[in-house]
């Protein structure tokens, strides 16, 4: 499968600051975590980890991922920024996925799931942007989204209508997301939003990474 193919280039970006008790050793986490979050299934990573030796369960898997809380680097200045959102179901409900992404690195800079989708919301979501990243001078590409245009307004930030040209970078992106969210029901037992997003961020940072 493309996405194990993409395993090779070091796993150290992994942080284990959460690790209390040395029970599994770290290569074993890390590669646990990468293969997680690179598309391999629960089953499929317990398999592999099982052939080097280390047994542990899809929970504890699925927990290292959780719990090594990835996120997109911050510090970035770009020129421009492709920003917009699209509908993400979990367990047959529907949230609003938002993303910040910079189309000449075709990098994720923010990224945030919502229970729905408001101007309100897109204030927070740009605030926790500018948190992170050098917008300032930025020029945010959207689509005719009204929220999302009134709220960059609210903030003072540069805004330019464009349906194609570099959006499509967040196109794509969304593309990529969507096929690989449509396996959280057989990923995840009874997920929870909250779990969804820090998954989501940890794909965020595994495709960043895929771009260096």
């Amino acid at each position: 499968m493309p996405e194990i193919t993409r395993l090779s280039g070091g796993n150290d970006w992994i942080e284990l600051d959460f690790v209390e008790r040395q029970r599994t050793p770290e290569f074993a986490m890390r590669l646990g975590i990468q293969m997680h979050v690179a598309g391999l299934s629960l089953s499929n990573t317990i398999s592999i980890l099982e052939r080097l030796g280390v047994e542990r369960s899809r929970t504890a898997v699925h927990n290292w991922v959780q719990k090594a809380d990835l996120q997109p680097e911050g510090g970035a200045s770009p020129n421009h920024v492709a920003l917009d959102e699209t509908v993400i179901r979990i367990n047959d409900q529907q949230y609003w996925l938002y993303a910040a992404i910079d189309p000449e690195t075709n990098k994720f800079l923010h990224i945030r799931l919502f229970r729905t989708y408001t101007t309100g919301l897109t204030e927070i979501f740009l605030s926790e942007l500018r948190e992170k990243h050098d917008v300032e001078t930025a020029v945010f590409l959207v689509d005719d989204a009204k929220w999302l245009q009134t709220a960059l307004d609210r903030h003072g930030l540069d805004c330019r209508y464009e349906r194609h040209g570099n959006r499509n970078a967040v196109e794509r992106l969304f593309r990529e997301v969507k096929r690989r969210t449509s396996s959280f029901s057989n990923t995840f037992s009874h997920v929870e939003p909250t779990t969804a997003e820090s998954w989501l961020q940890a794909l965020a940072v595994w495709w960043n990474r895929c771009q260096s």
